[in-house]
């Protein structure tokens, strides 16, 4: 029996053993619940530029002891988003996945969001805190847009400033300048060129041209992709130096008379592709002169100006000179030969005196007179008469009498007053004299004239009788009495030399009836 009881004992503390063995085999195979974390827990995105995106990264780790399952991933705030994962993924116990967070804005300015995680993790769900700014994007602007260099003369050059201007809000890179058209050029620029936001950058554009026409180009900068980033257009005309021409290239006078002139004209044209200015212009040589040009003159391409050249010789004999242009020209003195004769002046002769006698006042007498010439041709200018009662006609002037020739005219007397009355006719012209006519007359007073007129008497008993008379047979009438005559003459005193008149007469009785005119006489009244 003690046996049995040992045995039982033992029984006892294994089976209390094995039953503590196995609870100790449960607690060892509990599993810990998946957690989710995020790193970072905040993300700053720091001036991108609009229309541009920044990515960065997230990781999300498991730090539980079980597989987590991700169903969603969301970005709230404008201009973020998430890439870099497929939904649903799972996360292993201890693992971790990475994914993308982009800013992408669209405006200038401030953002702000969150990432948020939507999984099987226990706990609460991680987040990250997104912040963002905007900036306007990189832009480039050039001062002055484009670049006309006008007219350049061959053989030099001419250079303009350029300024270009980051105008956006994020800093650039210029990769290279690249210039196109014949003749233009750049320099004063290194590359690659970085401009900040604001920043200007100054370089030189220069135009040498190759030959006397218009020519175009671009300057293109461009960014290290070789994307275009501005264009400057070019243009520019090559021209030649401005320069002189005359039209006579020199002048011939022939002969011109001492004491008279002759004026011709010379144009100048500046044949060349520049502006001209004529700073001086004068002429050289005994007789010669100039009008019509007033330094300082400018000329632009092409352009003519025509001025006069005088001769006015003071002696016989030949004579030279030159006109003389200074300018700013490729030939800076121009130079126009001149030459002309002075020949001995002509002499002219005009009838010494001429009178008239005795002239009614009130008429006219013509006589004629005559102009002549020896030696050299003449041109008479004017002729002046000291009396009004003495005037000439048949000259029309300026009047050129050829040598040995005469001129005939005629003298008129007109004597306004009673009297004896002179004067002189002068003569003004290009002879080495003056000569003058002697005009002489007397004006005697006109013969006074009337018409006698007497007539029958009525047989009726009248009053009396008026006097009509006309210019015309047979009328109109006018009344020459101013009151009734009573008797049967009448004489008229108001009749003018060399007119005709007729004459009519009524009778008017005692109520003032007037009777039918009689018949018509007719009266011419001489001359003077």
């Amino acid at each position: 029996m003690k046996d049995l009881g040992s045995w039982r004992i033992a029984l006892v503390t294994v089976a209390a053993l094995s039953l503590a063995g196995c609870q100790l085999s449960n607690t060892k195979q509990s599993v810990i619940p998946g957690a989710l974390s995020l790193s970072p827990s905040t993300l700053t995105f720091t001036n991108v530029p609009i229309g541009t995106s920044q990515k960065q990264t997230v990781t999300v780790s498991n730090t539980g002891g079980s597989d987590v399952t991700v169903s969603q991933v969301t970005a709230s705030g404008t201009g973020f988003s998430v890439t870099g994962l497929t939904l649903p993924f799972s996360v292993a116990a201890s693992g971790s996945s990475t994914f993308s967070v982009t800013y992408a804005p669209t405006a200038a300015g401030n953002s702000s969001g969150t990432v948020t995680i939507t999984s099987t993790a226990t706990g609460t769900a991680p987040s990250v805190s997104l912040s963002g700014s905007a900036v306007a994007a990189a832009a480039l602007s050039a001062s002055p847009a484009s670049v006309n260099f006008g007219s350049v003369l061959l053989g030099s050059n001419q250079t303009v400033s350029e300024t270009i201007t980051n105008t956006g809000g994020s800093s650039l890179t210029v990769a290279q300048g690249t210039v196109t058209g014949t003749g233009f050029s750049m320099s004063g620029m290194s590359f690659p060129l970085t401009l900040a936001a604001g920043k200007t950058a100054t370089f030189s554009v220069t135009f040498a041209p190759q030959s006397s026409a218009s020519a175009t180009g671009n300057l293109a900068l461009t960014d290290s992709a070789s994307a275009s980033l501005l264009n400057i257009a070019l243009a520019g005309t090559g021209v030649t130096a401005g320069a002189l021409g005359a039209n006579p290239s020199s002048l011939s006078f022939g002969n011109v008379q001492v004491g008279s002139n002759s004026t011709k004209t010379i144009t100048i044209t500046n044949t060349g592709g520049q502006p001209v200015s004529v700073t001086n212009a004068s002429a050289s040589g005994s007789g010669f002169s100039i009008n019509g040009i007033t330094p300082p003159l400018a000329l632009a391409a092409g352009q003519k100006f025509t001025f006069n050249v005088v001769f006015a010789p003071t002696v016989s004999g030949a004579a030279t000179g030159s006109v003389s242009i200074t300018s700013d020209a490729s030939n800076p003195t121009l130079a126009i030969p001149l030459t002309g004769s002075g020949t001995a002046a002509g002499q002219l002769a005009a009838t010494a005196s001429v009178d008239f006698g005795s002239v009614t006042v009130g008429s006219s007498k013509n006589l004629s007179a005559s102009l002549s010439t020896t030696g050299a041709n003449v041109t008479v200018t004017a002729v002046n008469s000291s009396n009004a009662e003495f005037t000439y006609s048949g000259l029309t002037l300026p009047l050129t009498i050829n040598a040995g020739q005469n001129q005939a005219f005629t003298v008129t007397f007109a004597p306004q007053a009673s009297g004896a009355a002179s004067g002189n006719l002068t003569f003004a012209s290009n002879a080495s004299n003056s000569p003058s006519t002697a005009l002489t007359g007397t004006g005697a007073a006109a013969t006074a004239h009337s018409v006698d007129l007497s007539w029958v008497a009525s047989t009726s008993t009248v009053t009396g009788y008026n006097v009509y008379r006309g210019g015309a047979s047979g009328g109109p009438y006018s009344k020459v009495n101013s009151s009734l005559d009573s008797s049967t003459i009448y004489t008229d005193s108001s009749v003018v030399a060399g007119q005709t008149y007729f004459y009519v007469v009524a009778a008017v009785d005692s109520s003032g009836t007037e009777s039918a005119y009689s018949n018509e006489v007719q009266a011419v009244i001489p001359t003077p």
